[in-house]
């Protein structure tokens, strides 16, 4: 069972992955200057008001008792108390969750689709014209930074053109959102009906989530191109050819799925960093994502956030791969095929 065992062991190291994170994190947090309990008191607070808010921390303990009680409130469901914020850190994570993953999920929507199918139609009947605007805007997409490009983005068509709404957050002041039940706010308004909400949702979208995948779409659409354009000069296609299989079937049948596998895990790696959220693309639209929550976490040192972040993360980048090695079986047979002794 090769495709089996690939899971498994994607799934073993990746648990190995998770580990090391909440590790990294954990450590990372506590060796930054600065007292966490200090900027929650106050500056002018007196020592003994310091030792005390240590104490509810749990900072005076031993590093691996905090570590094990940290691990241990993860798998509990007592991920700890935001003083950032002043709540449950389950709280504002669930809160806040959401709207990065709607907007990441578009945003991978956005660069996947049209990477596939821009560097399919440039590579295909070559055309020049067509290929030389692919790559000059995957060069320019590389190298813009996102932040930039949405400030652009905002200043030209929510200002100049007013064709898209400004950063008024995931629906505009006098939209009522819809019932939860995904939390994303476009799948929820279709499922209740509410086709102005949907679209009202869907504006809000455009802008940040073409601003944050445009550069995993210049990356995935050279990716792609070049894969293509490699897999187009194999022998391999001349000998389907000269056995009478049409052109359009060979690029379909041969060409692609052999050049889509390194764009496949390239894509599966992208779409758990864009689901993790954008910090600064969510600051530029005030996009109410997780990315302002840790922010000001990492600012006040709150340790409980961060960590819990960065392992939800870690598991979120596990599952993309486990996906992306079932995928792999689906595109690529010889994966799940035993070799032959």
């Amino acid at each position: 069972m090769p495709m089996t065992r690939r899971v498994a062991g994607q799934f073993s190291g990746g648990l190995i992955s998770i580990l090391g994170a909440s590790l990294i994190a954990f450590l990372f947090m506590r060796v930054l200057p600065g007292d966490p309990a200090r900027l929650i008191v106050g500056p002018l607070a007196s020592e003994e008001a310091i030792t005390q808010q240590q104490k509810a921390m749990g900072l005076d303990q031993p590093l691996w008792v905090q570590y094990w009680r940290y691990m241990k409130g993860i798998v509990t469901g007592n991920w700890g108390f935001a003083y950032s914020a002043g709540e449950t850190v389950r709280h504002e994570i669930i809160a806040r969750l959401p709207a990065s993953m709607e907007l990441g999920f578009y945003a991978f929507l956005f660069a996947f689709v049209f990477a596939v199918v821009l560097a399919v139609l440039s590579t295909y009947r070559h055309r020049p014209w067509l290929d030389g605007s692919v790559r000059t805007a995957s060069f320019l997409g590389l190298g813009t930074p996102p932040f930039w490009f949405g400030l652009i983005a905002l200043l030209l068509f929510s200002q100049v053109w007013p064709i898209f709404p400004g950063p008024d957050g995931r629906l505009g002041p006098n939209t009522i959102p819809p019932a939860a039940v995904t939390r994303f706010y476009t799948f929820d308004a279709v499922i209740a009906g509410q086709w102005g909400t949907a679209w009202d949702a869907l504006r809000h979208l455009a802008l940040p989530a073409i601003t944050l995948g445009l550069a995993p779409w210049a990356f995935l659409v050279r990716l792609l191109r070049a894969n293509l354009l490699d897999i187009s000069r194999e022998n391999f296609l001349l000998v389907v050819r000269s056995k009478g299989l049409g052109r359009r079937p060979a690029f379909q049948k041969h060409a692609l799925p052999n050049a889509f596998l390194p764009t496949l895990t390239a894509a599966g790696l992208l779409l758990a960093q864009l689901l993790a959220g954008s910090v600064l693309v969510e600051t530029v639209f005030n996009w109410p994502g997780v990315g302002s929550l840790i922010v000001n976490s990492i600012l006040r040192q709150d340790f409980a956030v961060v960590q819990t972040f960065v392992l939800l993360s870690a598991i979120l980048y596990v599952f993309v791969n486990v996906i992306v090695e079932v995928l792999y079986g689906v595109v690529d047979p010889r994966v799940r095929v035993p070799v032959a002794k």
